[in-house]
């Protein structure tokens, strides 16, 4: 049976489709409201109207697209309601795993998440956002992970599309790069200590710091579009 083994060493159009298309919405690209016009989209990606229709649905099922009648797939707008919503769910899965793993830390982990940190903050430094993104999901992977909650991952897991998107709207703020790293680094001071209380309490304050930046960013958004 080796022979139907499948190669995963490359990703399929598809899924490369998937990522450009996503990437595209998350960093700004398209804009909240706009249309997805699937001719102009093949044209752009170099890709089928097949693979076009497939991408845009699970992008619906992430929270990135919305099927408008009789105009079709739009850029999801971010509703203020359902991004407080986000951070308050962030809040709670994400203090309860940072507690935790600082309860579980072992110097292998605590590596793991300092080698990650270091990623973070040299792609901060050099402007590139992608992987800014990229680095702190794994950052939170890995805590996660090391907390032994793998349930609350999975939900994490499941909004991380519309979380990536609102972490690309916060690192553009202005001095947002050192005050992120200075929470991100107090996050995993804590864990080092493996002081739970700290963790959870610096856990919070991040998130906290993160939802008013973002919600003033889409009050201004909304006020320069009215």
């Amino acid at each position: 049976m080796s022979d139907l083994k499948i190669d995963r060493t490359t990703k399929t159009l598809r899924e490369l489709t998937l990522d450009k298309l996503r990437g595209a919405i998350v960093q700004g690209y398209f804009k909240p409201g706009a249309r997805l016009v699937e001719r102009t989209l093949c044209e752009e990606l170099g890709v089928s109207r097949t693979v076009v229709r497939e991408v845009l649905r699970h992008l619906e099922t992430e929270g990135l697209v919305e099927i408008v009648a009789r105009h079709g797939p739009i850029v999801a707008r971010l509703d203020p309601s359902q991004v407080g919503e986000i951070y308050e769910l962030r809040s709670l899965l994400e203090a309860h795993a940072a507690a935790a793993c600082a309860e579980r830390a072992t110097p292998a982990l605590v590596a793991r998440l300092r080698d990650t940190r270091r990623m973070i903050e040299a792609a901060f430094a050099s402007g590139d956002v992608p992987r800014v993104l990229e680095h702190t999901e794994q950052f939170y992977d890995a805590m996660f992970e090391g907390a032994g909650k793998l349930v609350s991952l999975s939900v994490v897991k499941s909004l991380n599309a519309r979380i990536n998107r609102l972490r690309a709207l916060t690192i553009a703020t202005p001095g947002r790069k050192d005050e992120s790293n200075r929470e991100m680094n107090a996050l995993l001071d804590a864990i080092e200590r493996r002081d739970a209380k700290a963790a959870s309490a610096a856990s919070c304050a991040h998130i906290k710091r993160v939802s008013e930046l973002a919600l003033s960013a889409l009050a201004q958004q909304e006020e320069a579009s009215a």
